[in-house]
């Protein structure tokens, strides 16, 4: 592959809901531009992007992927991404490397909830961005329909610059807008002039009306020619709409068929033509050593820099580090410096990547992605520079996993092989989390949703060969008391030679310290129970509290005294007292009016205003208690609540059904509070069938 500079790449991301043909339209792309000779089939499981043999099990695509396509003496680096919210980390990495994007829209299902998300990632991330349907090949598709649904969901910036020509319910040809004509496709790459036909018209003066009306904007001279009734040419509407486009002021619609390669070559024109290279777009960072802005902005001519936005762990091929380079010139034999890791890494080799396949290339100028191999020190969110310019950009902000359960090796013996495969895996994916609690002996896989954790475990089987089973996790309950009790305890053992003798009086009562297992004081007199033995009679708590008499959980907030007891010259020992100390708290522990306490989290639902009914419903349901609504932007609701923490488990699918998919939630511990009679009563039935 050609080197290309700056002014001639553009960066583009595929968004769009599940299923509604981005791969499909990454096949067509690589065939109309010559990169393959035939198009694959993600039914097939032999397209480009979904090389993984769990994308082709699955039928969807999991991970991003790099596709460069050569079109018009431009180099189109193609980020393709993942539809299902699941895989949400994915589309964020590639939208941090992105300088426009497609959304792509089914001609069958229109407007969907992924299609809204993608629209929202392209406002954070202030992307440029136009909007592609595809299917328009199937008898069902409408793309009039689809074009009113965008208008009434986003305004005016919705802008058709084609409109599809259908003979029989297929797709023949297309009606060009911004030229006011018909074209009659003849093969994949070949169309001849048409006539419009006749019930395209009056669709046609409707878009040519908006088109020409964006155009005038642009300039008061444009608004005078406007209003006279001049005609533009097609240079002026394609310049205006290019600043337009831009700008975020126009959204230009396109459509074709990804089966037929149809309206294909039209996008990949669009692209080169409408959207910015990366040096129209801004970028900074902190030079680490001088402390000043580091004004990047894609500068070729500038000290060398790249941001690290990806990941590739393969077992075959290796790890790769996807790099968008931000400054200056990379080239092969580089020498580059990571600030963060504090360490320097030879790049060797440069590639790009056409799928999962490596492309080696001589240099990359800024503005371009790349991959580099076997970057021992660097992983995503890195940034690599000189080490006489270490330079610093700012990470991207991922979604933070909620969602999770306890996991454990299949297989006795393979916990190490399980935690080094998930360590690989968390290197390329950075919504993948895995938290070791170490109070209830388990450990903890977070993922983005029960899809997500299903697919990491697949994962862990077919690279790895390592098998994990997944299953509900333990809450972490607590037991304190809310009463007291004084008990005399004495622990006494007679064997040949020395027996054993403990002798222990105490009171238990609330310490009112929730964050403390417990307070321990002595207020023997006299000698009964002697000093040397006290630090035993600790030691027996502190075992003690570690599980609980009620239903075997961590105590809390429990005050212990030691006020009398005995001692023998020979037969007491620290055993002895621990072991008595040990009995005591047993007893009055139960003596005490012991209860559970369960964890409460403060949980906030963002929800749009239609569905804040079914949430709050919901909640109460799971013994939630709301304590209030704030409203968003955009007509959504964030609903603030305190909800135990059994309540957590399997919300994210129930939200998401009640939704549609459009609710997310974030949650944090708060406190912990007395479990309702019947939960105590269900923990400590649960705890005598496991003994």
């Amino acid at each position: 592959m050609d080197v290309y500079r700056t002014d001639e790449i553009r960066n583009v991301v595929l968004m769009g809901h599940g299923g509604c043909g981005k791969t499909s339209l990454v096949e067509a792309m690589a065939y109309v531009s010559g990169i393959s000779k035939r198009m694959g089939k993600v039914t097939d499981g032999n397209t480009i992007s979904d090389f993984d043999k769990e994308e082709q099990k699955r039928t969807f695509s999991i991970s991003t992927t790099l596709v460069p396509i050569e079109w018009e003496k431009a180099k189109i680096n193609i980020l393709d991404t993942p539809g299902y919210f699941d895989f949400v980390g994915e589309v964020e990495e590639a939208v941090s490397a992105a300088d426009a994007a497609v959304i792509v829209v089914s001609g069958k299902s229109g407007v969907e909830v992924g299609t809204e998300k993608a629209w929202e990632l392209c406002d954070k991330y202030n992307l440029p961005r136009m909007i592609y349907v595809t299917g328009m090949d199937q008898e069902d598709a409408d793309f009039h329909k689809i074009v009113d649904e965008l208008t009434e969901k986003y305004g005016k910036v919705i802008a058709p610059c084609y409109q599809p020509i259908r003979e029989d319910n297929k797709l023949t040809g297309y009606v060009n807008v911004i030229k006011n004509a018909g074209r009659k496709y003849t093969g994949i790459k070949e169309r001849e002039e048409c006539e419009v036909p006749e019930d395209c018209q009056d669709d046609l003066e409707d878009y040519r009306e908006k088109l020409l009306e964006a155009v005038a904007e642009i300039s008061d001279e444009y608004m005078e020619r406007y209003f006279d009734g001049d005609e533009f040419s097609v240079e002026e509407i394609r310049s205006a709409l290019r600043t337009e486009v831009m700008d975020g002021s126009i959204v230009p619609v396109s459509m074709g068929s990804n089966t037929n390669a149809y309206g294909v070559a039209n996008l990949l024109s669009d692209i080169v033509r409408f959207f910015p290279s990366p040096d129209c777009r801004e970028c900074s960072g902190i030079n680490s050593k001088t402390n000043e802005i580091f004004q990047a902005n894609y500068d070729f001519s500038l000290a060398k820099s790249a941001y690290v936005f990806k990941t590739m762990v393969d077992p075959f091929i290796g790890k790769y580090s996807f790099v968008k380079v931000c400054s200056g010139v990379l080239k092969g034999d580089d020498v580059l410096y990571n600030a963060s890791a504090d360490a320097e890494e030879k790049v060797g080799k440069l590639y790009t990547m056409i799928g999962n396949k490596p492309v080696e290339i001589p240099e990359l100028f800024a503005g371009d992605i790349g991959a580099i191999g076997k970057l021992a020190n660097t992983k995503t969110g890195d940034t690599l520079s000189t080490k006489a310019a270490p330079i610093e950009y700012n990470r991207t902000e991922y979604s933070k996993p909620y969602t999770y359960m306890r996991y454990a090796a299949t297989n006795k013996g393979d916990e190490d092989k399980v935690s080094q495969a998930l360590q690989r895996l968390m290197a390329e994916d950075v919504t993948l989390k895995v938290v070791n609690d170490g109070e209830n002996h388990q450990s903890l896989l977070y993922g983005m949703g029960d899809q997500h954790l299903e697919v990491t475990v697949s994962k862990l089987a077919d690279r790895y060969k390592c098998s994990v089973a997944l299953e509900e996790p333990l809450v972490p309950f607590r037991e304190t008391i809310k009463g007291s009790s004084d008990v005399d305890t004495k622990y006494k053992k007679q064997t040949g030679g020395h027996g054993q003798y403990g002798h222990v009086k105490m009171r238990f009562s609330p310490s009112g310290d929730l964050e403390k297992p417990y307070v321990f004081e002595e207020e023997v007199v006299g000698g009964a129970v002697p000093r040397n033995y006290f630090p035993a009679v600790e030691k027996g708590l502190q075992e003690c509290v570690q599980k609980g008499p009620l239903a075997g959980y961590p105590v809390v907030g429990v005050k212990a005294v030691l006020y009398d007891g005995s001692y023998h010259p020979v037969d007491s020992s620290e055993m002895a007292f621990k072991t008595a100390t040990s009995m005591a708290f047993k007893k009055g522990f139960m003596e005490a009016s012991p209860v559970l306490l369960e964890p409460i989290v403060s949980i906030k639902v963002v929800v749009p205003d239609a569905y804040t009914g079914d949430v709050m419903g919901d909640l109460n349901k799971r013994r939630g208690r709301v304590l209030g609504m704030n409203p968003l932007d955009g007509g959504y609701q964030e609903v603030e609540a305190d909800l135990p923490m059994t309540g957590i488990f399997g919300y994210c699918t129930t939200l998401r059904s009640m939704t549609g998919g459009r609710g997310t939630y974030s949650f944090e511990f708060a406190r912990y509070e007395q479990a309702p009679a019947d939960v105590q009563e269900a923990e400590i039935a649960k705890r005598e069938a496991e003994e």
